[in-house]
């Protein structure tokens, strides 16, 4: 095995500068990186060293030019351009001449160390031996093929170790070697990381539920299973206290104790439980909430939100989805439930959720009964607001039972499935442009295109790793899967950003975390610009240019911040307008609410009124049809009435007439009696 010589003075090259590269602050997540050298040296110089670092670790600057929106970015992307085809050597030998001029000492104060930093160029063994180095034995790396899904020797990669812990090659998926009894294969369970220590609680194996604790040690990749034993009594109650197997859960640290939230048991309570496990004594408790406590549930989401817990979703005990959100405030143990405005995401379980900038909670996939999703959701947990923002670049295909961790802005998305395979991709969400991009996949059935996975994001010599343990993708998994996320990969989504849409850019303006780093940069500018000499033949030459490109960044600044304000106060303009008319209207649709109120009142009586009329005309026309009646018999006895006296008439006068003739003629009259 080659390996680089080093002289009795110090490091030789290219050893020195990945020294002097550590020490400065690079090497480790983008933000953590830009905090470490900001707070070493001045604007300017961080500029340089970030140049010289790209040229000498990336090369030559062929990605696009960053978006406005990204100040900060442009002024790097600019500065490393301007080293044009600088050669890798000559850039390594800049930055650590420049180093010492800033800080003379940074050797000595690092050489208990730097002589046990590994080349990260290195050569392997050929014969596939173990490398030997300071008397220690490491076993070599394995790394998933992306091409048949299989394990396979790394060679010819980039490879960092620590102890006996590999940080592997950049953007791959690699499984360490393991040691100690590795736990019972699941899928469903909960996972957090403590002080270099991954630790697994319960899940579900061959449909069973687990209760067990096992621990990992990320430095010696070492398991271990924690005895725990349970409180005798709880808070709530004096009797025992019952730590039920469950999967589907959430373990969050918190201050020095794991928080299980929620899950499905054997025996489901009626609402989410809070269980916790303390890391000093070892011992499971069951804390006590107030407040109204959400129905008990399992597949949530629960996000760590400052000293308060963000709870969406997940499926009750009859199976039912849910879409609701709660919120339970640590420092007081209170429930409140909040019903935000806007549209929320369609009932789902076993989705991911993450938080942005502390103030906005993204939630991305899941499932219902029927289907798989891919929509991203996002909660403003300051105006508590739903949207729905556009996403871009490689949008992830519908999937749930997938899990993320966020680094930094980058939010990273491992597994999942769609009930007929799992999803191979690692993708990465840049959540302040909400860019989508590709890290790498893997092929074939293995645990990392599994649904119900675990991951978690460790530190390794200073550097965030990303580590995944077990899943379901037709066999339960207990595999270790381990990959450290590049400086390529977490700016990918920035070199694909595209011109942002309305629905992006409010979110952006709200959460661009170079914000402050924009002014600290404008207050340092204002100071003297030190010289720096970059080579003794040029240093005239390097001198001028370094003023051309201060007061060109300068001046573009200026115009980028009077560019910017003016454009936040016609949005702001805007956005007050829009609320005047929104007030406007709301008032207008209140009073037209109210007239068809009023006019529904007057429909009703008039209704009830015309009712009774036809009543009335009923009861009339049969009281007329009566009269009718009355008049014609009425009519009848007058013609009778009429008929009778005049018969009556007619015999009177009949009997008058024949007593007057029979007298003359000697007829004496008749008695009444005779007649």
């Amino acid at each position: 095995m080659a390996t680089m010589a080093r002289t009795n003075t110090g490091l030789a090259y290219p050893d020195r500068f990945y020294a002097a590269a550590s020490y400065a602050g690079f090497g480790g997540s983008p933000n953590s990186a830009n905090k470490d050298v900001a707070s070493k040296f001045s604007n300017e110089v961080a500029l340089i060293l970030y140049a010289l670092y790209q040229q000498a670790t990336v090369g030559p600057c062929n990605v696009p030019k960053p978006s406005p929106w990204s100040p900060v970015e442009q002024r790097k992307w600019k500065s490393w351009q301007q080293l044009g085809n600088m050669v890798s050597a000559e850039a390594m030998r800049l930055f650590v001449k420049i180093l010492e001029e800033e800080d003379p000492g940074w050797y000595s104060r690092t050489s208990n160390s730097v002589e046990s930093v590994r080349d990260v160029q290195m050569n392997h063994n050929s014969n596939g031996e173990p490398i030997i180095e300071n008397g220690n034995s490491f076993a070599e790396t394995k790394t998933i093929s992306a091409e048949n899904g299989s394990l396979m020797e790394a060679q010819d990669k980039d490879i960092v170790l620590e102890g006996l812990g590999p940080v592997v090659v950049y953007d791959q998926w690699v499984s360490p070697p393991i040691k100690g009894q590795r736990p019972k294969a699941r899928y469903e369970h909960g996972a957090a990381v403590v002080q270099d220590k991954m630790y697994i609680s319960g899940g579900n194996h061959n449909g069973r539920y687990l209760s067990d604790l096992n621990v990992l040690d990320l430095r010696s990749w070492t398991w271990s299973k924690v005895q725990a034993s349970i409180e005798s009594k709880s808070e709530e109650s004096p009797s025992p206290v019952n730590i039920a197997p469950c999967a589907g859960h959430s373990l969050i640290p918190w201050e020095n104790k794991l928080l299980s939230i929620a899950g499905h048991t054997k025996d489901p309570s009626e609402t989410i439980q809070i269980k916790a496990f303390d890391l000093q004594t070892g011992t499971w408790s069951i804390l006590k909430t107030y407040g109204k406590a959400p129905v008990s549930r399992g597949g949530q989401s629960v996000t760590l939100v400052g000293s308060t817990l963000v709870i969406f979703g997940g499926q009750d005990a009859k199976r039912t989805l849910l879409n609701d959100l709660h919120i339970l405030d640590l420092e007081t143990m209170t429930w409140d439930d909040f019903d935000a405005v806007g549209v929320p995401p369609s009932p789902r379980s076993d989705h991911a959720a993450a938080v942005h900038a502390e103030r906005y909670l993204l939630i991305f996939g899941g499932g219902s009964h029927a289907t798989c999703f891919n929509d991203l959701h996002v909660l403003d947990l300051q105006a508590m607001e739903w949207s729905r923002p556009t996403q871009q670049g490689e949008i992830p295909s519908p999937r749930a039972g997938h899990a993320g961790v966020t680094v930094g802005e980058n939010w990273f998305i491992v597994g999942g499935g769609d009930n007929k395979s799992g999803a191979s991709e690692t993708v990465v969400l840049n959540m302040s442009t909400l860019v989508w991009s590709v890290v790498t996949s893997v092929e074939g059935r293995v645990p990392l295109a599994s649904e119900g996975l675990s991951l978690v994001v460790g530190s390794i010599s200073g550097e965030d790793i990303l580590v995944s343990f077990g899943g379901y993708n037709g066999r339960y998994n207990n595999e270790v899967n381990v990959l450290k996320p590049s400086h390529k990969s977490t700016l990918q989504s920035k070199i694909m950003e595209a011109p942002a849409p309305d629905s992006v850019s409010a979110v952006r303006n709200a959460t661009n975390p170079t914000r402050d780093l924009e002014s600290d940069f404008e207050v340092g500018q204002e100071g003297k610009i030190r010289e720096i000499v970059v080579d003794n033949n040029d240093s005239e030459r390097m001198k001028s240019k370094g003023e051309e490109t201060s007061e060109l960044i300068i001046a573009t600044l200026k115009a980028e911040k009077e560019e910017l304000e003016s454009s936040l106060n016609k949005e702001k303009l805007q956005s007050l307008q829009l609320r005047e008319e929104l007030t406007q209207a709301e008032t207008r649709n209140t009073d037209l609410y109210k007239e068809l109120q009023s006019i529904r009142g007057q429909l009703a009586a008039e209704q009830s009124r015309c009712f009774k009329l036809e009543v009335d005309v009923a009861e009339l026309r049969q009281k007329l049809q009566t009269m009718e009646t009355l008049q014609k018999e009425l009519e009848l006895l007058q013609r009778q009435k009429a008929a009778s006296e005049q018969a009556s008439l007619n015999a009177k006068q009949r009997q008058g007439s024949g007593g007057v003739w029979g007298w003359l003629a000697g007829s004496p009259p008749q008695n009444a009696d005779d007649a």
